[in-house]
């Protein structure tokens, strides 16, 4: 009978704990806006990088949409094939062998199309790319106009194999994906676009965003700007409690509380949520791994959010100190706080990078923990873009340094005497970049991971940076 009581007292005190977990902060950084509603014969595109995220991210979005006449379009990105654990749970044994990777592909391919067709849609609105599952972030920074394409490490191919999808034989180039990408946003002249978080930890759900961003921007002027709403699946720790909750609501990280991210949720009914739940049961070469995982975003509402565009103003080079802050109170906090080596919160919620422009460079300054001081080490992304200049031809640039070194990459060949500056100061890391180098960009996209020695400390996200 003590057992049965402790039993009954430890439940109730997980409960009231996930309860807890689960309540928006008393500051009301929670209280969120709602998505606005959709109308009729509105066309919604959502991009999903896997088959399953367009279920458990906007199942809710799909069913709304679809009950005011809207026209709906999801695309693909890759088919999933490179997930080895779920392969061997759901298979129940261990296989490297390419064809069984490629049949992966296909099986999470018809679990998505029985999945959307339970929610309304027809296999003719689906449309499977199938670039390279966990590639397309390397092929987005290193294979442009490069001798030879990106070759997948498990299937060892080099092109898309499924022989039903849109891009079947495409070679595995960025600017392949930009040209398929774009074709399926012209041919369909979205109002509405929802995708990948450039906050998401995983590599093929950045680069989408990424995608996306330089597809939109080619495409100015020749159609109407979509509203774009991104959503996040992969976040550490998040969402809790695992496993299915349709009591609890669903609520950012607390790692972008006081972020700039603006979010939005979009209400579930309790009809809607149970057939989001139900459309999730239709990925069982997921869910025998990952169920706990996968439904716990089966919940009262979804989420959306984008960080805004960060305007650099020029800055004259002459008179005061050659190196100086951006104006950056747009974008981060300017705060000194020492960052510990366990912390998982985003740098830039320390204040700790900001960005200018000023002369003909851009500046990325990292105010930088005096504890980690001497083996600390950054890889900074810069992607600049030019509507003068095709995208495919821009250089690709990551900075990598580690104490006192500093090595430049443009895609997969290392810059030789790039004019790049670095101060290698006590508290600080500042980097000059010639605007030059990035190709007179009219904006980059730009990202930061910060390490000590090899351990990763936390990333600041790909934000879309304008220079003039």
């Amino acid at each position: 009978m003590r057992k049965i009581r402790f039993l009954i007292l430890a439940l109730v005190l997980l409960s009231n704990g996930c309860a807890r977990m689960q309540k928006p902060d008393s500051s009301g950084q929670n209280r969120h806006a709602e998505l606005g509603s959709f109308k009729k014969n509105e066309r919604i595109l959502i991009l999903a990088p896997h088959p399953d995220d367009e279920s458990i991210a906007c199942a809710g979005i799909i069913q709304k949409a679809l009950k005011a006449g809207a026209r709906i379009r999801v695309v693909y990105l890759t088919n999933g094939d490179h997930n080895e654990f779920a392969f061997i749970v759901y298979e129940k044994r261990i296989t490297m062998r390419q064809g069984e990777f490629i049949y992966l592909g296909k099986l999470r391919q018809k679990e998505s199309i029985k999945a959307m067709k339970f929610l309304g849609l027809s296999e003719k609105d689906l449309v499977f790319l199938g670039y390279p599952d966990y590639g397309t972030f390397e092929i987005f920074c290193k294979y442009w106009q490069a001798k030879k394409p990106f070759r997948d490490r498990l299937t060892r191919i080099s092109s898309v194999p499924y022989k039903d999808n849109f891009s079947y034989g495409a070679k595995y180039y960025g600017e392949n994906i930009l040209s398929d990408l774009t074709k399926q946003i012209l041919d369909y002249q979205p109002d509405k676009i929802f995708v990948s978080h450039p906050a998401d930890v995983n590599v093929d759900h950045k680069a989408l965003y990424l995608f996306l961003q330089v597809a939109l921007s080619d495409l100015e002027g020749r159609m109407a700007k979509p509203e774009i709403y991104p959503y996040l699946v992969h976040c550490a720790g998040w969402p809790r409690p695992r496993h299915y909750h349709p009591e609890l609501e669903l609520y950012p990280p607390d790692k972008f509380i006081g972020s700039k991210l603006n979010w939005l949720r979009s209400n579930l009914s309790p009809e809607e949520l149970d057939k989001k739940y139900r459309s999730i049961l239709f990925y069982k070469s997921q869910t025998q791994s990952s169920a706990f995982y996968l439904f716990s975003f089966a919940r009262k509402n979804e989420l959306f959010s984008d960080y805004p565009p960060v305007e650099l103003k020029p800055q004259s080079a002459s008179g005061g100190k050659d190196i100086v802050y951006s104006d950056a109170s747009e974008m981060f906090k300017e705060e000194e706080r020492p960052i510990d080596s366990k912390q998982i919160e985003s740098l830039e919620d320390k204040g700790s990078v900001s960005y200018a422009a000023r002369g003909n460079y851009f500046i990325a300054r990292l105010d930088k923990p005096k504890k980690l001081s001497s083996r600390f080490g950054v890889m900074l992304y810069i992607f600049g873009y030019s509507q003068s200049t095709p995208f495919a031809q821009m250089p690709k640039i990551r900075i990598i340094t580690m104490g006192k070194s500093c090595k430049v990459f443009s895609s997969k060949n290392r810059v030789i005497d790039p004019g790049v500056l670095v101060d290698f100061g006590r508290n600080s890391l500042i980097i000059k970049i010639p605007l030059k180098l990035l190709g007179q960009p009219d904006y980059t996209l730009t990202a930061l991971k910060a390490y000590h020695g090899n351990l990763p400390l936390d990333v600041v996200v790909f934000r879309k940076v304008k220079i003039k």
